[in-house]
């Protein structure tokens, strides 16, 4: 942000993504049965090997509901080319599986789960197809293919609320991006696309979980895939909040020699770098061959939302009771309060304006004011996590702004 961006603004959609900040990631499909396959793996898969005979798809949702996430975004069709749904445009699908006769349709159970248990529905979809023998050979063909595929995917199950472009395998490929992205605005008008395309949001540029410091909301490019460095340049500065995606275990996909669980301890440190710095935090699990999420790993989500809830669930909210002296937000206490988070959220209706903040305490004993703490961006949200202190006063200085700043929250916690 060398220049100014203060005109640029998000929509109302994209404000409600990032109000969501939670979500679950679920990479599930005839990968899922082959022990080991990786991403472009020469092996080949026989579709009926597809068999999750104890699919519970409510089971996925209700344990995401649970753990305070808001939306799931599940693999329709990763990069092998294998379709959660029977597309009439492959045989590579669940119509070719042993599971239900071929009569089954993961994608279905799959929204009208999160329909039930009231989360947003996100599907991924692979630009790249591994089961498309002329992906390389005919684009006009294969951009044919993608249309008639995204047709189904959001022309047959509702409002969905995301579509994930995941753009590994697409290094050097050109789509037809304007027809794609006329039909897909044509069929949902409302849809968020994750970083390619016409993006809504963005990618934040690794799979381990972490936004940087600064994270801004505007970028004139977005990074592109995993196996690349170069960078996809937008020709404009755009609106476009980061996702961070990172997994439960070090596998996407479900592998049953995976013993690698994060902890409790280690999944807070990513809330605190993803949510905490303004991103979204999109946590991954694979469910297993019977098509549910693994005990152990539901349990873990489990604890995991529990933990976020002990230590956030109960704010002390002071914005309104803040006087705004030259751009500066004053919050005076009757008494002495022992603190350990600061939680500063910025209005972002008419665009970001914080670029350099301060934040000073008034002590407990003499009453005197100490600098604790400077930071780039706020942005949705910035978690400020300090050694537990007394004070009397909190203030919250501009340094740098572009445009005039203007608070939305600013919340106080002793977790302990």
């Amino acid at each position: 942000m060398t220049t100014s961006t203060k005109s640029i603004k998000p929509t109302a959609r994209q404000l409600e993504y990032q109000d969501l900040e939670f979500g679950l990631f679920l990479h599930f499909g005839l990968r899922t049965y082959y022990e080991g396959y990786r991403d472009f793996d020469d092996r080949s898969m026989n579709p009926a090997t597809f068999n999750p005979t104890g699919l519970d798809c409510e089971q996925w949702i209700r344990t995401a509901k649970e753990a305070g996430m808001t939306y799931a975004v599940l693999t329709a069709k990763h990069h092998d080319g294998f379709s959660n749904w029977p597309t009439k445009y492959s045989n590579f699908s669940v119509s070719s599986a042993e599971w239900k006769n071929g009569e089954g349709d993961v994608v279905r159970e799959f929204t009208d789960a999160c329909r039930k248990y009231g989360l947003k529905a996100g599907l991924y979809y692979s630009p790249f197809d591994g089961s498309a023998d002329f992906y390389n050979q005919d684009e006009k063909a294969y951009d044919d293919y993608f249309v008639n595929q995204i047709h189904e995917l959001l022309g047959n199950y509702g409002d969905i609320d995301i579509l994930w472009f995941d753009g590994c395998g697409s290094e050097g490929h050109e789509y037809d991006w304007p027809r794609i992205i006329r039909e897909i605005r044509k069929l949902q008008p409302n849809i968020l696309i994750f970083n390619m395309g016409d993006p809504n949001f963005r990618w934040v540029g690794n799979e381990d979980g972490l936004a940087p410091i600064p994270c801004w909301n505007v970028v004139d490019s977005t990074d592109f895939s995993i196996l690349t460095d170069e960078k996809d340049q937008l020709g404009e500065h755009m609106w476009l909040p980061a996702e961070c995606d990172v997994q439960l275990r070090s596998n996407w996909f479900y592998s049953e020699s995976d013993q690698s669980i994060k902890s409790v301890d280690q999944l807070m440190g990513l809330y605190y770098l993803s949510v905490g710095r303004g991103a979204n935090l999109l946590l991954n699990i694979g469910p297993d061959r019977e098509g549910l999420l693994p005990k152990e790993d539901a349990d873990r989500l489990l604890e995991f939302g529990e933990e976020i809830r002990r230590r956030f669930e109960q704010p002390l909210d002071v914005v309104e009771s803040c006087e705004i002296q030259d751009e500066r937000y004053v919050y005076s206490m009757p008494s002495a309060k022992l603190i350990d988070h600061i939680i500063l959220e910025e209005d972002l209706t008419e665009g970001e304006a914080v670029r350099h903040f301060s934040i000073t305490i008034v002590t407990e004993k003499s009453h005197q004011r100490v600098r604790l703490y400077e930071g780039r961006n706020i942005g949705h949200k910035a978690i400020i996590r300090l050694p537990a202190v007394k004070v009397r006063g909190i203030e919250i200085d501009f340094l740098e702004t572009d445009g005039e700043p203007k608070l939305k929250r600013m919340s106080l916690i002793y977790a302990g």
